[in-house]
């Protein structure tokens, strides 16, 4: 997907997640799949947009760049440095850490090489004893793991990252060390009753037939709406995600439920994803899919409709559940003074979290990026 073809609202939530919610440049290009000098322009774009609006405090605004850039100098000079060590072993990472304190700040460098400052100091102390340390160190480690993923994480998924980090450590070692800390996944809540109103336009045969397994990406899209509570009132959101990976490749949110709220999602999933042959694209039988300007849509980018059956959410369990997964994990979490803030709030978790991080049980424990990833590899290779 070219840069052009991102939205302005995805851009300046690209951006968002740099100059406010404090991300490295490297890591939001990293999740994002969108060059550091993508992320640049934009920032420059949008602070040139805010100058020329008369909406920002320009000694201000100066300042905060500057903090920015020395931010950021400071992360790249790190990283440089720290190259040797960014794939070892905590203890090593300390070791850096120690070694250059004078040089750069403790807590950035703990933020740069993904590890807890005050796992750092108490390594430094070590007042304990080895098996006490190392219990220490542990929970530190799995705190950690636990906040990256907007506290969700159960024991089995921690223990898993963990595992990726190079740490060998048992599911019922984390189990124990995390109910000790206080640790502990988020439980599920209830979904809400659909409603149904009067005879679609135009329906579609139900292709799917609940087969939610594909053996390659862009094969079958799945694709519903939802809504989120702010205060200023109903945000309606679109997803559409790919059954191959249970990646999210597209979505839009809007303060209207029309038929545009689904096709700009639409339209970014194709721009993203550029499919060389025929997309079997599978709704529920809701206005915005049976509608003409829906179908035509489909037709004009080779996309082949399909539909549940009436009243049946079975017949869309992916989408459902990533809706439930999105609510229990973030929105019900919250509380949304108006739709610019909760629609910042689910680009952070679809595209800093779910997509790139998110540990997916069908995925064989893996994120949706990294499986597509892991299967791209294992075609080159031949497997």
């Amino acid at each position: 997907m070219g840069t052009s073809n991102y939205s302005d609202d995805f851009k300046r939530d690209a951006v968002h997640q740099i100059t406010v919610r404090g991300y490295p440049v490297r890591e939001v290009s990293t999740r994002l799949g969108v060059s550091t000098h993508s992320l640049y322009k934009w920032m420059k774009l949008f602070a040139e947009s805010a100058s020329k609006a008369g909406s920002v405090d320009h000694k201000a605004e100066n300042r905060r760049l500057k903090r920015e850039l020395a931010r950021v100098t400071e992360e790249r000079d790190i990283l440089k440095k720290a190259n040797g060590v960014l794939r070892a072993r905590v203890q090593m990472k300390y070791a850096f850490i120690r070694a250059h304190r004078d040089e750069f700040g403790v807590r950035v460098m703990c933020r740069v090489l993904k590890v807890h400052f005050s796992g750092f100091y108490a390594w430094l102390k070590e007042p304990l004893s080895h098996r006490a340390q190392e219990d220490a160190r542990q929970t530190e480690l799995i705190r950690q793991a636990w906040a990256d993923s907007g506290k969700v994480y159960g024991y089995r998924k921690l223990a898993d990252d963990l595992r990726d980090q190079g740490e060998r450590i048992s599911e019922n070692r984390v189990a124990r060390l995390a109910s000790l800390a206080g640790i502990a996944a988020q439980i599920g809540y209830k979904r809400r009753p659909g409603r149904y109103g009067g005879k679609p336009t135009i329906v579609a045969e139900n292709r799917l037939e609940q087969r939610f397994q594909t053996s390659t990406p862009d094969q079958v899209w799945v694709t519903d709406i939802t809504y989120i509570r702010t205060h200023e009132g109903w945000l309606y959101f679109c997803v559409v995600i790919d059954l191959f990976s249970r990646r999210v490749v597209g979505w839009n949110a809007q303060s209207r439920m029309t038929t545009d709220l689904a096709l700009q999602a639409l339209l970014m999933a194709i721009w993203r994803r550029k499919p060389n042959g025929s997309v079997t694209v599978h709704s529920d039988q809701g206005s915005r899919f049976t509608s003409r300007e829906w179908q035509s849509f489909l037709a004009l980018h080779n996309l082949e409709p399909s539909m549940s059956r009436r009243g049946n959410c079975h017949d869309n369990a992916v989408a459902e559940s990533f809706f439930q997964l999105l609510k229990r994990e973030r929105i019900r979490r919250r509380t949304y003074s108006t739709r610019n803030a909760a629609r910042q709030d689910v680009f952070e978790y679809i595209e800093m979290f779910y997509n790139p991080k998110r540990k997916n049980t069908n995925n064989g424990m893996l994120s949706p990026v990294d499986f597509e990833e892991r299967q791209l590899d294992l075609n080159k290779a031949g497997v």
